[in-house]
């Protein structure tokens, strides 16, 4: 709902009462740490986002085995950081590491792997990559278009792959993408 304040404080709270039930190094606890980074990163407190991520990150690689789900989020909470800051190697490096967890832990239509798809098609286009930006965009949408995913993870995809075709001044392409993803849009929000 963009009450980010708010988000916070209730985040806060669960931490607070987590920290106080549970061992430190436990799961839920990495998680707190995991909302609370990023809800810093939408407001665009980097720095704080990046230290909730890592206490993130520490605890689930103490706690989890290292081919776990969780980890693998926690490696593309830090990814979403890194590319909101515009540092995409460390972006692209996180996001990596992220679908090289889901590769080897999920099913190879997993809606899971489609956002990391489309996480690091997003970071090549940014980096000015076309060409790969479309190779990960189009894998992340066979899986969208085929298996049961989030619509609004899939507009998502339309939306990138829009922006790729327009930065190749495909405009054509990008607008059928575009009207794809803004039709999705309209329907679920």
């Amino acid at each position: 709902m963009g009450d980010y304040a708010r988000a916070l404080e209730f985040y806060e709270k669960a931490n607070k009462i987590n920290q106080q039930t549970l061992p430190a190094n436990h799961p839920h606890i990495a998680a707190d740490y995991n909302n609370i980074g990023l809800v810093y990163n939408m407001i665009g407190e980097y720095s704080k986002a990046l230290e909730f991520s890592v206490k993130d990150l520490e605890i689930m690689r103490k706690t989890l085995p290292s081919n776990h789900p969780d980890i693998a989020m926690s490696y593309s909470s830090l990814g979403k950081i890194y590319r909101n800051m515009k540092n995409y190697s460390n972006a692209l490096t996180y996001f990596e590491e992220s679908l090289t967890i889901r590769e080897q832990a999920l099913a190879e239509t997993h809606p899971s792997r489609a956002v990391t798809y489309s996480d690091i098609g997003d970071v090549h286009r940014l980096m000015g990559e076309y060409e790969k930006a479309l190779t990960f965009h189009q894998k992340s949408l066979k899986i969208q278009e085929n298996v049961k995913c989030n619509p609004l993870e899939c507009a998502r995809t339309y939306k990138n792959l829009g922006e790729t075709y327009r930065e190749m001044s495909d405009y054509v392409t990008a607008l059928t993408y575009f009207q794809k993803g803004l039709k999705i849009y309209e329907e679920k929000l």
